[in-house]
């Protein structure tokens, strides 16, 4: 599933294209994705203005003119595309074109016309259309906690959550309500990069490895955006493409391969927590 540098990655390459753009020509394939499309939703989107782009946690969230934000979920293979290129490269390829694009769209700004697409082969992803002032106490963002980016992330906030937590500390990352959009993937390079056991309780991380563990999530966060940022004038094709962040996993994937950490001589491990395979290095991340 793309997770936050991807979602952060699509965001970035969507908003010069979309925020002061009007949107015109819509069309919708079918009447569902994982969820049915918003009644009307075609109706409501045309004509609108685009006012800004966020992201939450792993959603795109466009402001509109018209007093409602539309809201999309790549779910495990979503894809925009601009003028027929992928938007930012993922782990796992997949079709942008053809019988999978379920909805398009002109994004008309400063006289020009420019076609966006939405493909989602497995229609795991999801739109909805939820008035603005509105968008916080929604079910979908009710009860998130911080963003990882933000200024209300910092290991006081992790001493907080995790006081006396007995959960492992990787589930308690992923858990929405402690860290927003932390997912699978980039809980394990941060694990690995502080050094931290992924099969210890959260309650029992000090907090000076919980300080260490706050700067380098962000790290990483910032170097897989960085990664996806400087690939967008070369965008995969619908097989998949080279260079991402993916190809410089530290831990992630590489299990029965030797640690990369200097001086060790570990081997990379895998095991599976809350149905997700955890990979890390039993010699580095000690409990």
């Amino acid at each position: 599933m793309p997770e936050l540098p991807e979602v952060e990655t699509v965001r970035r390459g969507l908003e010069p294209v979309l925020v002061g753009a009007r949107l015109t020509r819509l069309r919708q394939n079918r009447p569902d994705l994982r969820f049915p499309f918003p009644d009307r939703f075609v109706e409501r989107l045309e004509g609108g203005s685009v006012e800004r782009i966020d992201r939450r946690a792993k959603y795109l969230l466009a402001a509109l003119s018209t007093g409602e934000t539309w809201v999309t979920h790549l779910g495990m293979t979503g894809r925009f595309t601009v003028d027929g290129e992928q938007l930012g490269e993922f782990e796992e390829p997949a079709p942008i074109a053809g019988k999978h694009e379920h909805m398009s769209f002109c994004a008309l700004k400063d006289g020009r016309a420019t076609r966006v697409g939405f493909a989602d082969a497995r229609r795991f992803g999801f739109m909805g259309l939820i008035p603005t002032d509105q968008v916080e106490t929604h079910p979908w963002f009710v009860g998130m906690g911080p963003e990882p980016l933000g200024n209300g992330f910092s290991a006081a906030h992790l001493v907080e959550v995790f006081d006396g937590k007995k959960q492992n500390i990787k589930m308690s990352l992923l858990d929405q309500r402690n860290v927003a959009g932390l997912g699978n993937i980039y809980v394990c390079e941060a694990l690995y990069r502080a050094r931290i056991s992924p099969l210890i309780a959260a309650g029992k991380v000090s907090k000076a490895r919980l300080q260490t563990l706050a700067a380098v999530i962000r790290d990483v966060l910032n170097d897989a955006i960085a990664a996806g940022g400087s690939t967008l004038k070369d965008f995969a094709n619908a097989d998949g493409g080279q260079g991402y962040f993916q190809h410089r996993f530290d831990v992630y994937g590489r299990e029965g391969k030797p640690c990369l950490g200097e001086g060790c001589t570990g081997v990379v491990k895998r095991v599976v927590q809350g149905g997700r395979s955890t990979f890390y290095c039993p010699s580095c991340q000690r409990r």
